[in-house]
């Protein structure tokens, strides 16, 4: 079966998967569109989950500023190497989780971290994500380890606000 580059190319745009990844896709779904993105992002998750326990000492802290000065994050995300923390994808996600921190107020990382009696809410990980609720933040966490191929973690952030201290 041949594939028409047009129909790759849409599918790399929506899922920002490699070219050859998603001819081999396409191929294997026979052309069907939603059935090949639901499977690169099956396999996304899997990569995500193989790249855990790789050290991730390499990184960025990202501030953002809300409109008006009044809101502020600091945000430390880390990776495997500087060459994928200099790229445009992973500063993306440094600054989309620094405007999650503002926007949600998340008080925990991770769920590991909750104490009893505190809600999944104050996870980090765990919110929707403010730019699509259908994901929460660790997908697009996961999304972002299957595009740069490196580990990648959140170590720690700082939420402030005017007037409180």
């Amino acid at each position: 079966m041949k594939i028409p580059a047009d129909r790759v190319r849409e599918l790399r745009d929506q899922s920002g998967a490699g070219i050859m990844e998603c001819r081999d896709i396409l191929l294997e779904t026979e052309g069907n569109l939603q059935q090949a993105l639901q499977l690169l992002k099956q396999r996304s998750l899997f990569k995500a989950e193989k790249k855990k326990a790789r050290t991730a000492s390499q990184g960025l802290i990202e501030a953002y500023i809300h409109t008006g000065g009044r809101l502020g994050a600091l945000v430390e995300i880390n990776c495997e190497t500087d060459f994928v923390a200099r790229t445009e994808e992973f500063k993306t996600l440094a600054h989309d989780l620094a405007m999650q921190v503002v926007a949600q107020d998340p008080k925990f990382i991770s769920s590991e971290e909750v104490p009893e009696g505190e809600t999944q809410a104050t996870c980090l990980l765990l919110q929707p994500y403010i730019k699509n609720t259908d994901m929460t933040v660790q997908d697009i966490i996961n999304e972002t380890i299957a595009k740069v191929g490196e580990n990648i973690k959140v170590s720690r952030f700082s939420r402030f606000e005017l007037g409180e201290s």
